[in-house]
């Protein structure tokens, strides 16, 4: 029998700055409020990005404060001029701000101890909303305040990400437990070598209705994530047989894409199985700069199995130190299937690794011709007495067909280390 769900509070999220509606910054914050916010089974209904303008804060927070249950509202609590929102908010609720003089001694211990007194402008940030409780900032100056008014919690939180989280997890997410409406239990499957238009053909029917469990795709460059995400008013493990039963018909028609049920990326995965195998890889590179080695270096003990990575941009570069023939690059060109065989060869053989890859393309926007477009790239992989080419078309941006050689070169490494094969 299915169990009925409670319903839940409208939840807002409300990032005040106008830095954040320029394309020179991101709000990080909502985000990751939002992910703390579904361990608990609440979802926001709205997510609101406001200026600093004492007209636009006050018309966004009256909206926002009418229509939400459990209201966050992020940033604008800083000392300077337009940091307005403790002042714009207490008008909008009808209440004074009054100067808590534990925490006007706290900001200024902070100053004293780097040797400095606090300007009279950190005064403003001792002043707290009457009735909301203070929120203590362990990272900075702008403490948190929690108010409940008329049936409603209203969040103030900093907008720093260095002080917000650690200030949620110890103060703000214990509090919230009372609002949880649910057991919630979640997984991620990461696919790559395939599109969203293919997967969507091949799971299109196994949609579950809502209630049972979510289905979220979400696509990337070289890369898919399903999200699994079922809630359960009595238990985790209710929740959790909800998403298993769906994860079980969906495996059977992408195993050959899954590269992960852990939430790691693909250059995790194959260092993991490198090192299980006990076994090495190096790595060639051209239009990705050493992106891939970048990637690969990044995961911690990657020197138990990654041995050299070069790149040769030029063909000199190829000729001299991978040993690509110049026959080759005279009738074939830089960027062909013979090339990108010969550059694995030949970091396998310099290196004496048991695996090498290699890339040669055109990473664009300029350089192509009608033969060689760009985005076209080769990738290839080298094993002991055997080797694969394969030829690419990727489309967007420089850095897009960059990351996207990079991801078909790991997604070859993983298909052979598992043979896994397509």
């Amino acid at each position: 029998m299915e169990t009925m769900v409670k319903k839940l509070p409208k939840v807002e999220i409300a990032a005040v700055g106008s830095e954040l509606l320029t394309p020179y910054f991101q709000d990080t914050d909502s985000p990751y409020i939002v992910a703390q916010l579904l361990q608990l089974g609440l979802s926001p209904s709205f997510r609101t990005i406001v200026a600093d303008e004492e007209e636009d804060l006050i018309a966004a927070l009256q909206n926002s404060v009418s229509r939400a249950d459990l209201l966050f509202v992020i940033g604008g609590l800083g000392p300077t001029e337009d940091d307005r929102t403790r002042e714009i908010l207490a008008q909008v609720l009808g209440k004074k701000l009054i100067l808590d003089e534990s925490v006007l001694r706290a900001i200024q211990k902070r100053f004293a101890r780097r040797g400095l007194e606090m300007p009279p402008s950190n005064i403003k940030q001792a002043k707290i909303i009457e009735g909301a409780e203070v929120l203590i900032n362990h990272q900075g100056t702008a403490p948190g305040q929690w108010l409940e008014e008329k049936g409603k919690i209203i969040v103030l939180l900093p907008g720093p990400p260095q002080e917000l989280k650690p200030m949620f997890e110890k103060y703000v997410f214990p509090r919230l437990e009372k609002w949880r409406v649910s057991q919630v239990f979640q997984l991620k499957l990461k696919l790559t070598g395939i599109t969203e238009s293919q997967l969507e053909e091949k799971i299109k029917d196994l949609y579950p209705p809502s209630s049972l469990c979510r289905i979220t795709t979400l696509a990337y460059p070289g890369q898919i994530e399903i999200h699994l995400s079922a809630y359960s008013s009595c238990s985790q493990e209710e929740a959790r047989e909800k998403v298993m039963s769906v994860e079980e018909k969906l495996k059977p028609r992408l195993q050959p894409y899954i590269f992960s049920t852990q939430g790691e990326s693909l250059e995790e995965v194959v260092g993991l199985l490198l090192r299980q195998r006990h076994e090495t890889l190096a790595v060639a590179e051209s239009c990705t700069g050493g992106l891939l080695g970048h990637r690969l270096t990044n995961i911690p003990g990657s020197s138990e199995y990654f041995r050299l990575g070069i790149v040769a941009y030029s063909n000199e570069a190829k000729i001299k130190l991978l040993g690509v023939s110049p026959k080759s690059l005279a009738n074939y060109g830089a960027v062909s299937e013979k090339v990108a065989q010969e550059m694995a060869q030949g970091i396998k053989q310099l290196a004496q690794t048991d695996h090498a890859l290699a890339i040669t393309g055109i990473a664009g926007p300029g350089g192509g011709t009608p033969a060689k477009p760009a985005g076209l790239v080769y990738t290839a992989w080298g094993g002991e007495n055997e080797s694969q080419v394969l030829r690419n078309q990727f489309l967007g941006s420089r850095e897009l067909v960059k990351f996207q050689s990079s991801q078909k070169a790991l997604e070859m490494l993983w298909r052979h280390l598992t043979q896994n094969f397509i």
